[in-house]
């Protein structure tokens, strides 16, 4: 019998925050519950509740790290050239990662609520500026850059783009315009 390993707090929050991330991709804000979360990630609802106070901080939580692994890809790609085409490039990395993109757009639809709204602006924002400041993009480049970016993201909600994509003629034919 293989004896259980106990993991840190920091490492159990990070499941719990890997489960939230699962749970609202497939669910949204509204439509995830703590408990179903604290059953993904093998844990109480009043363990994930005690971790992350309410389920709003737990939602930002998730914006927050979808966010930051966007960053880091983008990061990544402009390491290896720092031109927009590069970062283009990298974003088969996030529609592969499709929970990440379905989490972002559900924090989108959940920015009329204020706090929520603050945070996604604001690291919207974020990613907008690394772009300018990774490529020297000029406004209007990243504003082209985000809009390709976002109807890839929109597509792949739709489950039209990345794996598995369900054909459709016209979705072939705009996803033939992104290799440009």
């Amino acid at each position: 019998m293989t004896p259980k390993v106990r993991l840190t707090a920091k490492e159990r929050g990070d499941e719990v925050l890997r489960a939230a991330v699962r749970a609202f991709a497939a669910s949204g804000y509204e439509g995830t519950k703590t408990d179903e979360i604290a059953r993904l990630a093998g844990v109480s609802q009043p363990y994930v509740i005690r971790l992350f106070g309410t389920k709003q901080q737990l939602f930002l939580a998730a914006i927050r790290s979808v966010c930051d692994r966007i960053e880091e890809i983008f990061r990544e790609a402009a390491a290896e050239s720092p031109e927009l085409s590069a970062l283009g490039r990298n974003y088969e990395r996030l529609l592969a990662e499709r929970e990440l993109l379905l989490v972002l757009l559900h924090g989108f639809s959940a920015s009329g609520d204020p706090v929520i709204g603050d945070c996604v602006r604001e690291r919207f924002g974020s990613i907008y500026t690394l772009i300018r400041d990774l490529t020297g993009a000029t406004p209007e480049q990243a504003r082209e850059f985000l809009s390709a970016g976002m109807l890839m993201t929109v597509m792949s909600a739709m489950q039209l783009l990345g794996p598995d994509p369900i054909p459709m003629p016209w979705a072939a034919e705009i996803a033939k315009t992104f290799d440009n």
